[in-house]
C-alpha cells in the first residue's frame, strides 16, 4: 500500500506552494466630486509561478474602507477574497518615490559640498591665525642681546627679525585675502543645501500611515500581472470659480472664464494623475424623502381626557404602522443630484498635494451677448448700477460658484453665481456707475379731508426723480420705484406718472414700477410720480 502511494504521489502534479507577493500601487486617475473622490490605482507585479498566491499591496491609506474598494485583474489573473490589514504589516523596503530618491541624492551631494567648503574655510582661517601668532611672537622680542654681541651680530639679528616679521605678515595678508572666497563658497553651498531640502519637501510623499490590502490571486502562468483598484474616499472636493468680464466697446460682450479649485485632505499626494471633475454627488441624498400619513380627528370640547389621549395614541400607532420605505440602493458615481452629470476631463496630468494647496485649473471660456442696463432705485440709492442679463446658450449648466466681476477688465466686485441651466436667463450686477447720478425729491406731501361734506379721507404724495448722465457714454437706463397697492375696494389708489410707466408689477411684485429709456452723455431725464389714496370716514389708513 505504501509503495502504491509513493508511486501515485510521484506521478501526480501537486499545486505550487502559495507565495506572498508584496507590491505597491500607483494612483493613475482621480475623479473628484463636489464632495469625495474616486481613486484608480494600478498594481503591477511579477508572478513567480502559475497557481495560487497572496498579493499584499502595502500602501493604501490607513482609513481605507473595504466596502468602498473594487478590484479588476488583468487577463491572466483570477481574484479571490481580499481584506484590509491594519496590524502586523510587513515592513516596506523604501517608502520613497523615485523623485524623492533623486532629490535625496541631491541633498546628500549638497551636504558634501557644504562640508567641503566649510573645511576649506577653516583651513584658510587656520593659516591666518598661525601667521598672526608668529607676528605676535616676533613682536614680543624684548631686545636683550646675547653675551659678546658685536655690531655685526646685532645687525644680523635685527635683519633676521625684520625679515621674518615681514614674511609672516605677508603670509597673514595672503591668508586673509583667501577668506572672502572661502566664506562665499560656504554661503553658496549652504544655500544650495537649503534649496535641495526645500525641493525634497515639496515632492509628493509616499511615507504615511498605511493599510495593506491582501488579495488571493490565481495565475495561469508566471510573468507580469496587473490589478486595478478603484477606491472611493472622502476629504476631497472641487468647486467652480468664474471671472466675468463685461465690455461695451465695440458692442456689449460678456466673457465668462471658468476655472476650478481642487482640494484634498486624504493624507496621500496625487502625483501626475489623470484628473476628471464630476458634478455628480454620490455622497448626498439619492432618493426623495419619505412622507408619513397624518391622521387628524375632532372630538367634542367636553370629551374626557382619557378618550382624547386614546385618540392621540391611535394616531401615533397609525404612524408607526405606516409602511417604511426600503433603504436606498448604493449610490454610484454616475448618479447626479439634478439634471445630467457634467464631467470635465483635464487634458494633462496634474499633481495635488494632500492638505497643502488649493489647485486652480483653468477649464474654458464662454462668450455671451448680454443685455446691459444702468439700473437705479432712487428711493434708496444715489447712483445707478450696471446690470447685465444673459442667457446660457451652452449645452451644459453653469454650476454654482464664486465669481469675480470685471468691467472693461477692471475689478468691480464679486458675487455668488447660482446654477444657470441651459436656456435660462440670469442677471448679474457689475458695480456702481458713478457717472449716472439719481435724485428723488418730494416737493409736496399733504394729508386731510376734502369736499364740502366730510365723507372720505385723502392722502396725496408727489415725487420728482432726476437722472443725470455726467459721463461721456450713453446708457440704457432702467429706473425702479414703488407705489402702494390695495386689496380693499374702499381704499382707492390713483397713480399718475410722467413719462408713462414702461412696466408695472415688475417681477410679479405689486406696486413696483419701471421706466426704461436711453440717456445720452451729458443728458438729464426727469420723472414725476403722484399717488392719491382715499378711504371712507371712520377708517384708519395702515
Amino acid at each position: 500500500m505504501r509503495a502504491f502511494l509513493a508511486v501515485l504521489l510521484a506521478f501526480t502534479a501537486l499545486p505550487a506552494c502559495a507565495d506572498t507577493i508584496a507590491a505597491t500601487s500607483r494612483i493613475t486617475a482621480v475623479t473628484v466630486y463636489p464632495e469625495g473622490a474616486r481613486l484608480t490605482r494600478e498594481v503591477t507585479f511579477s508572478v513567480p509561478s502559475a497557481g495560487s498566491h497572496e498579493l499584499l499591496v502595502t500602501d493604501l491609506p490607513s482609513d481605507s474602507d473595504p466596502g468602498m474598494i473594487r478590484l479588476a485583474p488583468s487577463e491572466s489573473l483570477r481574484l479571490g477574497a481580499f481584506n484590509l490589514r491594519a496590524d502586523r504589516l510587513p515592513p516596506r523596503e523604501d517608502p520613497l518615490t523615485e523623485d524623492q530618491k533623486a532629490a535625496k541624492a541631491r541633498i546628500e551631494a549638497a551636504q558634501t559640498a557644504a562640508d567641503t567648503a566649510q573645511l576649506a574655510l577653516e583651513a584658510v582661517t587656520a593659516r591666518v591665525e598661525a601667521a598672526e601668532a608668529q607676528v605676535r611672537f616676533l613682536s614680543s622680542f624684548s631686545g636683550a642681546l646675547p653675551d659678546g654681541a658685536t655690531p655685526e651680530t646685532i645687525r644680523a639679528m635685527a635683519g633676521m627679525i625684520g625679515a621674518e616679521t615681514l614674511a609672516v605678515r605677508q603670509a597673514a595678508l595672503a591668508a586673509k585675502a583667501d577668506l572672502p572666497a572661502a566664506q562665499k563658497a560656504v554661503t553658496e553651498a549652504q544655500e544650495a543645501l537649503v534649496r535641495a531640502q526645500a525641493a525634497y519637501d515639496a515632492l509628493p510623499s509616499a511615507d504615511m500611515d498605511y493599510a495593506a490590502l491582501s488579495v488571493a490571486v490565481t495565475a495561469q502562468e508566471a510573468g507580469e500581472a496587473t490589478v486595478t483598484i478603484t477606491q472611493y474616499v472622502g476629504n476631497a472636493s472641487w468647486q467652480p470659480v468664474y471671472d466675468l468680464n463685461l465690455t461695451r466697446k465695440g458692442g456689449d460682450r460678456l466673457t465668462l472664464d471658468r476655472s476650478v479649485l481642487v482640494t484634498q485632505h486624504t493624507d496621500e499626494d496625487w502625483d501626475g494623475v489623470a484628473l476628471t471633475l464630476s458634478s455628480a454627488r454620490p455622497s448626498e441624498q439619492a432618493a426623495p424623502s419619505q412622507l408619513w400619513p397624518e391622521l387628524r380627528s375632532i372630538w367634542p370640547e367636553d370629551a374626557p381626557e382619557g378618550l382624547a389621549r386614546k385618540s392621540r395614541g391611535d394616531a401615533d400607532m397609525a404612524m408607526m404602522e405606516a409602511p417604511v420605505s426600503e433603504t436606498a440602493p448604493s449610490v454610484t458615481a454616475g448618479v447626479a443630484l439634478e439634471g445630467d452629470t457634467v464631467v470635465y476631463n483635464y487634458p494633462v496630468p496634474v499633481t495635488v498635494a494632500a492638505g497643502a494647496e488649493d489647485l486652480r485649473l483653468a477649464l474654458d471660456s464662454l462668450d455671451f451677448v448680454p443685455v446691459v442696463q444702468a439700473v437705479a432705485v432712487p428711493r434708496l440709492d444715489r447712483t445707478a448700477f450696471v446690470m447685465a442679463s444673459f442667457t446660457n446658450a451652452s449645452d451644459e449648466p453653469l454650476l454654482p460658484g464664486q465669481a469675480m466681476l470685471l468691467r472693461e477688465g477692471v475689478l468691480a466686485g464679486q458675487t455668488w453665481l447660482d446654477v444657470v441651466a441651459p436656456g435660462v436667463e440670469t442677471k448679474v450686477g457689475f458695480g456702481a456707475l458713478e457717472t449716472l447720478r439719481v435724485k428723488r425729491e418730494m416737493p409736496k406731501r399733504a394729508g386731510g379731508q376734502t369736499g364740502i361734506f366730510v365723507s372720505a379721507n385723502r392722502q396725496s404724495e408727489s415725487a420728482v426723480i432726476t437722472v443725470e448722465n455726467t459721463g461721456a457714454e450713453a446708457w440704457p437706463v432702467r429706473i425702479l420705484d414703488q407705489v402702494p397697492y390695495s386689496e380693499q375696494d374702499d381704499l382707492e389708489i390713483a397713480v399718475t406718472a410722467s413719462p408713462k410707466v414702461t412696466e408695472t408689477d415688475v417681477d410679479g411684485q405689486r406696486g413696483i414700477l419701471a421706466w426704461d429709456f436711453a440717456l445720452p452723455a451729458g443728458a438729464r431725464q426727469t420723472i414725476t410720480l403722484e399717488q392719491v389714496l382715499t378711504w371712507p370716514e371712520g377708517m384708519v389708513l395702515r
